[in-house]
């Protein structure tokens, strides 16, 4: 008992620490597959696929949207124009969403969110892929 009363300070940056390295992984607003097909069923989500038009014929999460990263902020609103919804944002690996999850954040898009790896995390779920 000492030890925590003679380190308190230690201890105490030790915690903020701790709390300072996970605050971006809760902040960041990523969903895994499952989470994702949860947001659809349950809350209408819309998925929107921010890979080019190449990339989304090749293959994309069935029922999503195609509006590349370059031209989410002038397309979004016309896709998506509820924005009370839930939108999920998707590329093939999860890096470029997590830009888009801040395009639309300043959109306006509160309950926008990033599917943590992408298409590859879809597709390792054994979710349904479409081609266009």
């Amino acid at each position: 008992m000492s030890f925590f009363v003679e380190n308190w300070t230690l201890i105490a940056v030790a915690v903020v620490s701790g709390g300072m390295l996970l605050w971006p992984v809760l902040r960041s607003g990523a969903l895994n597959p499952t989470d994702a097909v949860q947001l659809i069923n349950r809350e209408k989500a819309v998925v929107v696929d921010v890979c080019s038009p190449e990339e989304y014929a090749a293959g994309h999460v069935a029922g999503a949207k195609n509006v590349p990263l370059a031209d989410l902020e002038s397309r979004l609103p016309a896709v998506v124009k509820n924005k009370a919804l839930p939108v999920i944002l998707v590329c093939a690996s999860g890096v470029r969403s997590k830009r888009a999850v801040a395009v639309a954040r300043k959109l306006g898009y509160e309950k926008a969110q990033s599917l943590s790896g992408g298409l590859a995390a879809w597709r390792g779920a054994s979710l349904p892929v479409e081609k266009a």
